[in-house]
């Protein structure tokens, strides 16, 4: 075997392992084959015969044919100098362990992972009723517009008020509220001014101004939630063009009634044709509703309150100014 390899080191260095390269650089084979002696310990079988050589010890070189398939004794290692090195194979480096992929996180909320953008404390997705008024909102954005701001005297109307409800108290019980006035008002406005009730729409890429069968007027509504939160709804009085007051007083509690028991339909919010907010209620002066598809007008009612310029004036001064 090691003259083999000599051989092979002789033709080609490269063919034989780095490791046999400074042992064969010193090697000579007239040394006797005891370099063979020790690399052949454990072979088991040989078919041609090496070459022979004689130790000093008598003892027979390991050269010698063997018979086949007999097994050759195993002789003390020869000495340092004369032993051919034993190839050492190079370690081979440990496989890499490969890390167990870490087990799938738990999903965090998403309230907790937006939380986590620079600046934004929580953040919240809109459900149910708000997110409806948001997607209301946006499509409104569409919607052609235009806007008025008017201060109009109001005096009358309290005062007429405070006569109604005093009548009522007096007799059957109830009680006349600003909005059922000025949304009575209302109807009676569109019998001279129907226009505010007609619509504008896209048909067919084109544009088209459509006239409502009737008039359904839709009431906003702020509806104060179990959580203390607030949600403003926009419920409608069906064809409320041929109402008395009395009618129309009626249909307003009971739509009313059925927003506060939480009762309303999709029915109640469908086929709005024109609406009354009243920002005035919240100390709002004016404010610049949006208009919904579908809509005509949104008519809002600002603050009935004395102007702040004037407010801590003697009433006799108000009276003499003729301010309401």
């Amino acid at each position: 075997m090691v003259e083999e390899m000599y051989e092979r080191f002789l033709a080609d260095p490269q063919s034989v392992d780095a490791a046999w390269h400074d042992f064969f650089a010193d090697f000579k084979p007239s040394q006797g084959s005891d370099g063979a002696a020790t690399a052949k310990r454990q072979a088991t079988t040989r078919t041609a015969p090496a070459p022979a050589g004689a130790r000093q010890d008598g003892r027979p070189g390991t050269s010698q044919a063997t018979a086949p398939g007999t097994t050759e004794p195993a002789w003390p290692q020869a000495p340092a100098e004369q032993t051919a090195p034993k190839p050492q194979a190079a370690p081979q480096p440990a496989p890499a362990r490969q890390q167990a992929a870490p087990a799938p996180a738990a999903k965090q909320d998403a309230k907790q992972e937006k939380k986590d953008q620079p600046g934004v404390k929580e953040v919240k997705p809109l459900r149910g009723a708000s997110a409806a008024i948001a997607k209301n909102m946006d499509a409104s954005l569409e919607v052609p517009t235009a806007t008025s701001v008017r201060a109009v005297p109001a005096k009358l109307m309290a005062d007429n008020r405070i006569v109604i409800n005093n009548h009522l108290k007096r007799t059957r019980g109830g009680k006349v509220s600003f909005t059922h006035l000025i949304g009575y008002a209302m109807i009676r406005a569109l019998k001279y001014f129907p226009n505010m009730n007609r619509h504008y729409a896209e048909i067919d890429g084109k544009p088209h101004v459509v006239t409502p069968e009737h008039v359904n007027l839709g009431l906003a509504i702020d509806l104060k939630g179990k959580d203390g939160s607030r949600n403003l709804v926009v419920a409608s009085i069906k064809a409320v063009e041929d109402m008395s007051f009395f009618e129309f007083w009626q249909a307003y509690e009971e739509v009313i009634s059925k927003a506060r028991n939480n009762k309303l339909t999709a029915d109640d919010f469908a086929g709005t044709t024109i609406s009354l907010t009243n920002p005035g209620g919240i100390g709002t002066n004016h404010s610049v509703p949006r208009l919904q598809k579908g809509q005509g007008a949104i008519i809002g009612v600002g603050a009935l309150e004395y102007p702040a310029q004037f407010e801590g004036t003697s009433e006799k001064t108000l009276t003499d100014l003729g301010i309401s």
